[in-house]
């Protein structure tokens, strides 16, 4: 299973869901969405200063007892490191990059070795002055084979640990086995929060960063507890400290945020029946982030019919992605037209195929597959995946392939069905810079590439997109990417969904983007 995957996504009413899951069904059957009997979501969490202190309750699904609270760890206790420490870089709120621990960064004329200007004046937590050496260890524990980090797939190709130099206590060079204009962006990744130098034996007991909080208890896969960190370079944060239980049901952290018990679910993305109750409750509400998840239907391209392009490319044109976003979301997301890049993104382009089940029979007559018949796989691990199968099912009837929907246990889905079966139903975070995502879910032979879609074209536009100094061409070069995946590759990307957070009425400050939220300003009204 994937780092960006993560347990606790069944409904919490379960009669509720039921009767969401059936009432999906019916508007297929009929023809209707829906949509306008629904009531509405907020749009967003709710606005306002939050006072000075008070103690932020998070709930958070279950998580293996070798949790850790080192960051480079696939292990990572994810909702804490936010909280603990800082990046390099960071992404803004526009989708762009930002300094972080990083004041500034340069490449040399050909992108191939870059410098980074640290910030004077970090401390971590336990007092020591933050230098290049601490950035530089970062960097080498992450591509510690030891360290088994996820992002040193991503890393490695680039970077030689031995080559890093440190001229400074404030200056970091990183030399790159080959350009890459894009590279800061990959310091953005959440297993890239700068750790102490020589830390690696205790990080994941201790927690210390540069982060706005400091740990006060942590037990793995259970509670933990950090305080404000009032030394921290960017200011004190709102919070005195903020609390996490780990909550195995799904159900049980609903109805601790309805009864007042917490204040916000963390990795927990609400069904639309649930959110609807918990909008209209006293305590709680929604925070709607726009355009949060991409889903996918993942073609594997090394298993028939899907080896031939014909067929994917017949796939995509069969279904209309507005229906789908319709049915499955209730209007709450954007369509994906097959395209990963989200909309938000400034490397995303808007052209795209549209849905055509002539041209998509047309396709299928040729490549021998007329009246094509597939399985897709779906479970209750994620509310969406099944409206959103059902969805596609209908739409893509009307190019006269037949899908047979199979629901699969949700608790194997991962290990038994992703990447496995031929077709099935996923999801991914957004956020991610466009050199990563496509590194990581598109390049062959990415461990993450989960439709096993392999073109050395591809490979090689990614290369020259990198090694592009040129902003302007850089993102053309992306662009032309973006319609390779489109027409070419595995990936069928109905829609960019709203991810409906649980949050206290009390909570104010709450700004999300790509899966994190602003620990800094995040505050309680009436703490």
């Amino acid at each position: 299973m994937p780092d960006i995957h993560h347990p606790g996504r069944r409904s919490i009413l379960a009669a509720g869901a039921a009767g969401a899951a059936s009432l999906g069904a019916s508007w297929l059957l009929t023809g209707c969405t829906g949509a306008a009997s629904a009531p509405v979501l907020p749009v967003a969490a709710r606005q306002g200063t939050p006072d000075r202190g008070g103690t932020l309750r998070i709930a958070r699904p279950p998580a293996s007892d070798a949790e850790t609270l080192d960051p480079a760890s696939a292990l990572s206790a994810y909702e804490y490191l936010g909280a603990l420490y800082n990046r390099l870089v960071r992404i803004g709120r526009d989708g762009t990059l930002a300094p972080d621990l990083a004041e500034s960064w340069e490449p040399d004329d050909q992108a191939r070795t870059w410098t980074f200007r640290l910030r004077k004046g970090v401390t971590f937590h336990d007092g020591r002055p933050l230098t290049a050496a601490d950035a530089a260890y970062t960097l080498r524990h992450i591509l510690d084979k030891k360290t088994a980090s996820p992002q040193a797939a991503v890393l490695a190709p680039l970077i030689d640990p031995d080559r890093l130099r440190t001229p400074d206590e404030h200056t970091l060079v990183v030399p790159l086995k080959t350009p890459n204009a894009e590279f800061p962006s990959l310091l953005t990744h959440y297993n890239c929060y700068v750790v102490p130098d020589g830390s690696a034996r205790s990080i994941g007991r201790t927690g210390i960063g540069t982060g706005p909080f400091k740990l006060e208890s942590f037990a793995p896969a259970g509670p933990g507890r950090v305080t404000a960190y009032t030394d921290h370079w960017q200011g004190r944060p709102v919070l005195d400290a903020i609390t996490f239980y780990t909550v195995a049901d799904m159900s049980a952290r609903s109805n601790a945020l309805l009864a007042g018990q917490v204040d916000l679910l963390s990795q927990t993305n609400l069904d639309f029946a649930t959110a609807r109750v918990i909008a209209a409750s006293d305590r709680a509400t929604i925070a709607r982030v726009e355009n949060a998840q991409w889903y996918v239907l993942p073609m594997l391209t090394t298993e028939k019919p899907f080896t031939d392009v014909r067929v994917r490319q017949a796939m995509k044109l069969a279904y209309d992605p507005e229906h789908v976003v319709k049915v499955a979301l209730q209007g709450a997301g954007t369509p994906g037209w097959d395209n990963p890049v989200p909309p938000s993104d400034p490397a995303h382009i808007p052209a795209h195929p549209e849905h055509d089940p002539e041209k998509a029979r047309h396709l299928l007559k040729k490549a021998g597959h007329e009246g094509l018949a597939v399985d897709l796989y779906t479970s209750s691990y994620d509310p969406v995946f099944t409206p959103m199968a059902l969805a596609y099912q209908d739409s893509a009837r009307r190019a006269g392939i037949r899908v047979r929907v199979r629901t699969a246990a949700a608790d194997s889905y991962y290990t038994q069905i992703w990447m496995k079966k031929p077709l099935m139903a996923t999801y991914w975070y957004t956020g991610r810079p466009v050199d990563q995502l496509f590194t990581q879910v598109f390049r062959g032979g990415s461990s993450y590439n989960e439709t096993a879609w392999s073109d050395k074209d591809f490979d090689a536009l990614l290369d020259r997109a990198r090694r592009e100094t040129d902003d302007r061409r850089r993102r053309e070069l992306y662009g032309e990417a973006q319609t390779f995946v489109i027409d070419k590759g595995g990936a069928i990307t109905p829609m960019f969904a709203d991810r409906l957070v649980g949050i206290s009425r009390k909570v104010r400050g709450y700004a999300e983007h790509g899966f994190e939220f602003d620990y800094l300003g995040i505050g309680l009204k009436g703490a």
